[in-house]
């Protein structure tokens, strides 16, 4: 009788494990910075450029892995519900690892046209990696799940009733939370049938903006030594077609910056504001880190003006040196709000610290980090620095209140409680941005990404009685 061949034995040591396939480095960049924004608060926007240049990610990898970063932080609220619903848990009973993974692995099967089998098997093997097999196969199922049906089916169910709840449907299916599309309804007023538009601009990809530096250099020729085109609104402006913006020369030789177009359009409004004999007094109270500054202190070299500038944190005042270099600017380290500047100031700009919720395009991640409880605690600060920077303006000289949100709280409220607590007047703001539209009813001006393309700022001017 002939035997069958007997099967080789297997080393030693046991079984032999599959071998793992970790996540490729698209993949692994946008999983790191995740976890760097869930563990300890980074900034999405800062890290993935920096983390791209460590580690050599270019070209198609490097636009794949900023897909996946920014869009995942972007609508993060949106896929935790959906994965809660998958789940049937609660996304915070999920460990907060697994939790990142499931956000980068539904991402693509809901907003990408990555091949499903390829977003889930890729997922449930660095689950396998960081874990083991019983939490990757609780991540395959999920997932699984989720692959099943597409974000119109899953927000047809998980989604507040448009009739019902038209503000809190909005918010679900443009992925912010309901306080802040509230928010922006509020600032809406009369137009708050454009809350869908500004919502879905928050999701576009913001367009890179620079400003060229008056005096060196025009936006004509910026826009032809970059390939870029002239802004609509800005005279300054160029925006960029792509690429990063910090390797091209105007800006590494200090001739142009990367600046939003709105932000251009504040600095520039405190300049055509009408002053009396202005001696060339000018401040910047919260100058960090020193874009407006720039803008400014290039434009006061015609009328002969020195700008001041204060910022609190010893790390921005720095940028605010760097960023005004060969420009007359004396940079202050100090609290805008007792500067120890003798009054007398002609012009004061106070571009406030905020809640940024005009420039959630820009910081994908902010939209969830920021809290409602975060209002009431910038509103005070803000009025307490406008408050100072009347104080030091003299008589007949101008202050341009300013916010990168549309938040009422940050804006009119503010303003309000400084004409009624100090001698100032309010200005009509239009005409310091005649070069922009739809600039609604005044007296002050609110910019908005859906009408405008720039980040939503809002400006005030204010005359010192």
């Amino acid at each position: 009788m002939t035997r069958p061949p007997r099967r080789p034995q297997r080393p030693q040591g046991g079984p032999r494990k599959r071998e793992r396939k970790p996540l490729d480095p698209a993949r692994r960049a946008a999983f790191d910075v995740l976890r760097a924004v869930s563990e300890r608060d980074a900034y999405a926007n800062l890290m993935l450029p920096a983390l791209l240049r460590e580690r050599g990610i270019t070209g198609r990898d490097a636009a794949f892995a900023t897909e996946l970063t920014y869009g995942t932080c972007r609508v993060r609220g949106l896929l935790d519900t959906i994965i809660g619903a998958a789940a049937q848990r609660s996304p915070e009973a999920i460990n907060p690892v697994l939790l990142d993974l499931l956000r980068l692995g539904s991402y693509q099967l809901l907003r990408t046209r990555v091949d499903a089998h390829a977003a889930v098997s890729t997922t449930v093997e660095q689950a396998a990696i960081e874990f083991d097999s019983a939490r990757a196969g609780f991540v395959n199922g999920v997932l699984r799940t989720i692959s099943g049906r597409d974000e119109q089916s899953w927000t047809a169910e998980l989604a507040p009733d448009a009739a019902a709840d038209p503000i809190g449907h909005a918010a679900f299916v443009h992925a912010h939370p309901r306080w802040i599309a509230q928010a922006f309804a509020d600032a809406l007023g009369a137009e708050a049938g454009e809350l869908d538009a500004v919502l879905a601009a928050d999701d576009e990809r913001p367009q890179v903006h620079l400003a060229a530096r008056p005096g060196t250099l025009t936006a004509d020729e910026l826009a032809a030594a970059v390939g870029g085109t002239v802004g609509r609104y800005s005279p300054y402006a160029v925006y960029l077609p792509g690429g990063d913006p910090g390797r091209l020369e105007p800006v590494q030789a200090g001739a142009a910056l990367v600046q939003d177009e709105g932000s251009q359009l504040v600095a520039r409004a405190l300049t055509l504001a009408p002053v009396d004999d202005d001696t060339g007094r000018w401040l910047d109270l919260c100058a960090g880190p020193g874009g407006k500054t720039a803008l400014l202190a290039a434009l006061a070299v015609a009328t002969g003006a020195q700008v001041i500038a204060v910022e609190q944190a010893p790390a921005r005042a720095a940028l605010v040196a760097e960023n005004t270099r060969g420009l007359d600017v004396q940079v202050l380290t100090a609290d805008g709000r007792d500067s120890g500047l003798p009054p007398g100031f002609d012009r004061v700009l106070v571009d406030a610290p905020c809640t940024g919720l005009g420039a959630l395009r820009r910081r994908p991640e902010a939209r969830w980090r920021r809290q409602p409880a975060d209002v009431p605690m910038l509103a005070k600060l803000q009025r307490e620095l406008l408050a100072a920077a009347i104080a030091l303006t003299r008589p007949g000289g101008v202050v341009l209140y300013a916010t990168c949100s549309p938040h009422l709280a940050e804006t009119v409220g503010v303003v309000a409680d400084a004409l009624r607590r100090h001698p100032v007047t309010a200005l009509d703001t239009r005409p310091l941005f005649a070069s922009t539209d739809q600039l609604g009813d005044g007296p002050y001006v609110q910019l908005w990404p859906h009408r405008h393309g720039t980040d939503a700022m809002f400006a005030a001017a204010l005359q010192v009685g």
